[in-house]
């Protein structure tokens, strides 16, 4: 495994737009409390461009990205937000210098696909919050933000979680991967596909039909990707739709129904996605998933 150094204050981050467009509001507000705390701070340069939906053309975030990837004396990069676009850039990527000079990669949503990529070259990176929700309403830190920079200075960090009626007991351990759903069954087949043998698969989504949900949640186990996890942290799934006629069941329930046959450790409701919180996940580390009656702790172990 090659493992990026701890950011320490001092050190360049770049922030770059790989997928969905953004506005400078949204973006610089979390430069100057980067900046505040000690960190270079250098924005692609094209970190605001319009291109319909994305942030500018393909070669633009391709070339914004490539340069932050290729940066020796970068120590993170995160990405400003996810929407969609990183598929349209990805196999054109160049990871050599990037594999040279390791940096922590920060984001969700559509990053999972760069997520996914890393965990194949056993680099890992950090699922966690974006420049447009690191503060609260009162411009404050949220917890968030605080858990991120946990991770990206060496830390290491647990959680405790709220029982749920879902959960299935047990103890495990085993390196994390995963992200958004639709993004990673979406990579099947492909040379970004997960491995998740051995491992503690997290996933979480936002504005899905109930249908689809079941349709990805049997698809990864027609896949056998359910088949030898270690354990199974379900995060939040936002804004949910469904049909005229009704499904018929609740996420939990679909989860639950597809994943029965199973013996290891799951866990529903860890607060990480696209809900008001979103608690920073290390990829591509090992962690210990205890879900017990009363609660669930999820410990990283370094």
């Amino acid at each position: 495994m090659i493992e990026p150094s701890p950011i320490q204050p001092g050190l360049k981050i770049r922030i770059v737009s790989p997928a969905g467009k953004i506005e400078k509001k949204h973006v610089l507000p979390a430069v100057n409390w980067l900046k505040d705390q000690g960190y270079e701070v250098v924005l692609g340069k094209h970190i605001f461009a319009e291109h319909f939906q994305f942030a500018g053309t393909d070669e633009q975030r391709l070339a914004d990205l490539q340069e932050a990837l290729d940066d020796p004396d970068c120590g993170a990069i995160i990405c400003s937000r996810g929407g969609y676009g990183t598929v349209r850039i990805i196999d054109r990527l160049n990871f050599n210098s990037f594999l040279e000079y390791p940096k922590w990669l920060v984001g969700f949503s559509d990053i999972t696909i760069l997520h996914c990529c890393l965990n194949n070259y056993q680099v890992p990176s950090i699922h966690g919050v974006m420049p447009r929700y690191f503060f609260d309403e009162n411009g404050q830190p949220k917890e968030d933000l605080t858990t991120l920079m946990q991770l990206l200075t060496g830390n290491s960090i647990q959680y405790k979680i709220d029982s749920s009626s879902f959960n299935r007991t047990g103890k495990a351990s085993g390196e994390l991967v995963g992200g958004n759903l639709s993004i990673v069954c979406s990579l099947q087949g492909t040379f970004y596909d997960l491995d998740t043998d051995g491992k503690i698969l997290f996933i979480e989504d936002i504005d899905e039909y109930l249908y689809h949900t079941d349709r990805m949640m049997h698809q990864l186990r027609l896949n056998g990707k359910l088949d030898n996890l270690a354990g199974l942290i379900i995060g939040d799934f936002t804004d949910m739709k469904d049909n005229d006629s009704p499904f018929g069941q609740s996420v939990h329930q679909i989860i639950s129904e597809v994943t029965s046959d199973y013996s290891y450790p799951v866990c529903y409701g860890f607060q990480a996605g696209h809900d008001k919180k979103n608690l920073a996940l290390m990829f591509g580390k090992k962690w210990e998933l205890d879900v017990s009656k009363n609660e669930t702790t999820l410990k990283l172990l370094r």
